[in-house]
């Protein structure tokens, strides 16, 4: 955060020692020299009495934090979505590969874990949807385009907006195609094994 060093540049261009400033704004000095060394934030009231003493608009005093504040909240974002993603296909692929076993166990037993697996994987997808609705994600492009960090244009969001029905249908028939293919290939092995 340059919010110290600011507080610490126009102390210095107004010849303002550290005590000073602190009597102006009612803390301690301690708490100037922790500020200025960004070992804590100055709270509200007391930006905007560093504002009007440093007489700086506040929005020019703290922008740069703003930003670099916004950008690790869309780092942490765009995080969270790359684990939520990740989940998700351990959980498919998990899902689908004990499928077979799971439903060649004697009685119910096998049923009941895989329909536990099976709403646990509905759950994670739920979670993605939801999140890419919040943040208005929804085509190939748009996802990537926010993994990123990037913003697409006017035009170019216009035309992902045209693209999504198409491609949540292709989307959910490739899905079901891969889980087809995959579970012929686990009963294909577990046929195999048991010969």
């Amino acid at each position: 955060m340059d919010i110290g060093l600011q507080i610490k540049k126009l102390r210095e261009q107004q010849k303002i020692s550290q005590e000073e400033l602190a009597l102006k704004i009612f803390v301690t000095r301690q708490t100037i020299s922790n500020w200025e060394t960004n070992k804590s934030c100055p709270d509200v009231k007391s930006l905007i009495a560093l504002s009007n003493i440093f007489n700086v608009s506040l929005d020019n005093f703290i922008k740069e934090d703003i930003k670099e504040m916004r950008e690790l909240v869309e780092k942490s974002t765009i995080k969270r979505f790359n684990v939520m993603s990740i989940v998700f296909l351990i959980e498919f692929i998990i899902l689908t590969i004990s499928a077979y076993p799971l439903f060649s166990i004697d009685g119910y037993i096998g049923i009941i874990i895989w329909l536990c697996l099976f709403s646990i994987t509905l759950y994670t997808a739920n979670r993605i949807e939801k999140f890419k609705k919040k943040h208005d994600i929804q085509t190939y492009k748009e996802i990537l385009a926010f993994i990123d960090g990037k913003q697409l244009t006017h035009d170019e969001t216009q035309q992902e907006i045209g693209k999504r029905n198409y491609q949540k249908i292709i989307f959910a028939f490739v899905t079901g195609v891969i889980a087809f293919i995959v579970c012929l290939v686990v009963i294909f092995i577990f046929q195999h094994l048991s010969n």
